[in-house]
């Protein structure tokens, strides 16, 4: 047999032991020396391959359960020699290190153990810190020039046919050592992130833990961090000179409970426009999908353009369909449809005659999806969710890049407290109208700013969204309404400035506003709504969203 000291090394390392077998087999056949580390040491020995162990270079036995194991100058000088330097290589011939040619290793699984559920203790969590295989990774990285590293088992196969086109390591090309050595960075990097951004929220709390603002900001990350891994190109951005693709928090992979994990099924893949018209859709059902409705559970959203053009609650899906259609069925062509329960049939039916876009669900009856899916090109997106009713909103940090840097602010579930709105009228809105001012709010805070939303019940019937001016989008409100204006219930997501916002929204034929207040006006406004019977509360809450 050749003499292991002149054979090239490869250093196999992995928690995800995918395809590892067949990729160490394919080394030793080209002649690679198999060198390796507890578990995976002993399945490769278990599929018969003869395995050198970390221990029987280092000549140091693996300490505290593993903790110590690769951390060694007999490891690590291999790694980073740099070979075209012949004081590097007499270096290692001095101490008698062999180099390494090629890496795998790929680290514990901390994203997973960090999204378990009920959460891991934090002694548990922390031994999934690895320590030795991010110093591996980097270290092989750092010396591309020299080391072909791997962190993926997607790119055993790849990484194989180089070394074989090649004859041996030397030969592998410096653009194919640059793009692993790119993706080891990233995979460390990623990792260090996620640990980052959990012992943040165990040790200092997450924002969302607090309805205080200031001690929301106080629980801030004093470095904003964002990891995600692509998940695949898209056909292009919001127009077809702009690249795009989807990204995926760590945490939420292997999962379907979120968008960008739902399980898409339909003749054409999803478009950037259509995730975030979806975003939108999603968002406001789940602030529909709460118990504050008991009579009306089933929740129905229509977007188009990332504004809502329909919502409705009622007691049947195929009724709240309907109602949320109605609001506006015009803009509701080539629309984004979500509903907060599983699809029925009868929903199903009566979806046919409407060109959509996406239709999502928590899941779907037996033969609605088939339904769906007789007319070409409708995407469907299943969103798990518990008890197959969609979760409600949760609140979050939402970061917003802007040029040199970034925002971050607390994405909010429902704010108002109804116990602390103020009727500001002489006349006082009846139960019924309270009601649908919460419903018209919840709509509200999700309709891009300034918006107006007129609604009779729990159902829209004319949304007045994204204007630079507030009269103007009752106007727009108004005009969609029609003859439904008569008797509804208007929210506004701001003050009015001016009394003409109120006058217009009165001819149309409001007979109770809801707004937050605060504007030096405000009694100009409310003297306006006295002398037309307006009945007109306060919630001291602004929800802007631009």
């Amino acid at each position: 047999m050749e003499n292991a000291a002149t054979r090239p090394r490869a250093l196999l390392s992995v928690y995800d032991k995918t395809n590892i077998i067949e990729f160490a087999t394919g080394l030793a056949q080209l002649g690679f020396e198999l060198v390796s580390t507890g578990g995976t040491a002993r399945k490769l020995k278990q599929a018969g391959l003869e395995v050198v162990g970390v221990s029987d270079i280092t000549g140091h036995p693996e300490i505290f359960d593993g903790r110590v194991k690769s951390l060694h100058p007999a490891i690590h000088g291999p790694l980073l020699a740099r070979l075209e330097s012949e004081a590097d290589r007499t270096g290692l011939d001095e101490l008698g290190y062999a180099p390494i040619q090629v890496v795998a290793c790929n680290l514990y699984p901390f994203s997973a153990a960090a999204a378990q559920q009920p959460p891991l203790e934090d002694p548990d969590l922390l031994e999934m810190i690895d320590i030795g295989g991010p110093t591996m990774v980097r270290a092989s990285a750092k010396n591309y020039r020299n080391v072909i590293i791997t962190v993926n088992p997607q790119s055993y196969e790849e990484v194989l046919a180089a070394l074989n086109d090649a004859k041996g390591a030397e030969g592998v090309s410096m653009e194919m050592r640059k793009e692993l050595a790119l993706e080891a960075f990233q995979h460390t990097a990623t990792y260090d992130m996620a640990i980052a951004d959990e012992l943040h929220s165990r040790f200092v709390g997450r924002p969302e833990e607090s309805d205080d603002t200031d001690e929301q900001s106080q629980r801030l990350p004093d470095v904003l961090l964002a990891a995600s891994i692509k998940s695949h190109n898209l056909r292009y951005g919001e127009n077809s000179h702009q690249a795009a693709a989807l990204y995926l928090n760590p945490k939420e992979i292997g999962q379907h409970k979120t968008l960008v994990t739902a399980k898409v099924e339909g003749g054409k893949a999803m478009s950037y426009n259509n995730y975030t018209d979806a975003d939108a859709t999603l968002r406001l059902c789940r602030a529909l999908s709460t118990d504050e409705w008991p009579d009306t559970p089933h929740a129905c959203v229509i977007v188009k353009h990332n504004n809502p053009c329909g919502a409705a609650l009622a007691a049947t899906q195929v009724e709240a369909y309907q109602m949320a259609l109605a609001s506006d069925e015009e803009s509701a062509f080539g629309s984004i449809i979500c509903f907060n329960e599983p699809l029925e049939c009868d929903t199903a039916n009566a979806l046919a005659p409407l060109f959509l876009e996406v239709l999502m669900a928590p899941s779907y009856k037996e033969g609605a999806k088939e339904i769906v899916m007789a007319k070409k090109n409708r995407r469907i997106l299943t969103i798990d969710s518990p008890n197959d009713r969609l979760a409600p909103l949760q609140r979050i940090l939402l970061p917003k890049p802007i040029e040199g840097g970034w925002l971050a602010q607390t994405e909010e579930p429902p704010v108002i407290d109804w116990n602390k709105a103020k009727i500001v009228t002489e006349i006082e809105p009846t139960e019924a109208e309270i009601a649908s001012m919460k419903f018209a709010v919840r709509v509200c805070e999700q309709v891009k700013s300034n918006s107006i939303v007129m609604v009779q019940g729990t159902a829209t019937v004319g949304i007045g969204p994204g204007q630079t001016s507030r009269v103007q989008a009752v106007r727009i409100a108004a005009r969609r309404a029609g003859e439904r204006a008569q008797g509804c219930v208007l929210a506004s997501d701001a003050f009015f400035p001016f009394a003409d916002g109120l006058i217009r929204a009165a001819e149309a034929g409001a007979s109770s506003i809801v707004q937050p207040g605060g504007s030096i006006r405000d009694q100009e406004v409310i003297d306006a709504a006295n002398e037309r019977g307006i009945s007109m509360l306060f919630t001291g809450h602004r929800l802007f969203r631009h």
